[in-house]
């Protein structure tokens, strides 16, 4: 269980706190609008009303006890900004602050932001890969070009055995898992024989997932 502080209740950070208590950890949840705080009084550890960009108010919550702060604040860059470099200042841990654009993300990073995620772009490019393609069911993108995919079984495939088709041999790609109404079996070996009803947890570049795939 982690000590997690979260600043900017719109939407995004309502959905932030809610996975977070589902989690388990806890989370004292800061903005400065009334009704946004109220709204998520149920699934946070603590809640208040304040002005983020006030050093004095940052200091009040004691900034440095926490394992992470995650800054949200949508529509207003200034005041994430501003946000991000106090708490770095203060003595924070790990800052992981929002982005919209690239130049939000250099900024961000040099005034004090360990890492900076992009919801829009991010959900964006998620379902431009899943969408455009009749194979992909799932995408989860890892540092640099390589990702995680979870994709059906070609039909060239089915009753053949892991070994047999030798997908990492060919294209350098690793088969994680199988998924079968909704459940993971991790138990692979080069015996594993491949289900037409069954769909695949692959690693591998992206470049490498598309040849092997023709996405």
């Amino acid at each position: 269980m982690k000590s997690i502080l979260l600043i900017g209740l719109g939407r995004f950070g309502r959905h932030i706190a809610q996975e977070l208590n589902e989690l388990g950890h806890q989370v004292m949840a800061i903005d400065s609008n009334e009704d946004r705080v109220n709204a998520v009084l149920s699934y946070v550890t603590n809640a208040q009303i304040g002005d983020s960009t006030s050093e004095y108010f940052l200091r009040s919550l004691g900034v440095g006890n926490f394992d992470v702060c995650i800054v949200t604040i949508g529509g207003n860059f200034q005041s994430s900004l501003e946000t991000t470099s106090l708490l770095k200042e203060l003595g924070a841990k790990l800052v992981v602050s929002r982005a919209e654009r690239d130049v939000q993300a250099k900024f961000l990073l040099r005034n004090g932001a360990d890492e900076v995620v992009y919801p829009e772009k991010q959900l964006a490019k998620w379902a431009a890969i899943r969408y455009s393609s009749e194979h992909i069911l799932d995408y989860i993108e890892l540092q640099d070009d390589h990702a995680i995919m979870e994709v059906t079984i070609p039909p060239e495939w089915t009753n053949r055995t892991i070994g047999e088709i030798n997908i990492r041999k060919k294209y350098n790609i690793n088969i994680l898992a199988l998924k079968k109404d909704g459940k993971l079996d991790m138990s692979i070996t080069p015996d594993t024989q491949l289900c037409r009803d069954e769909s695949m947890l692959v690693l591998g570049k992206y470049a490498s997932i598309q040849k092997c795939f023709r996405l």
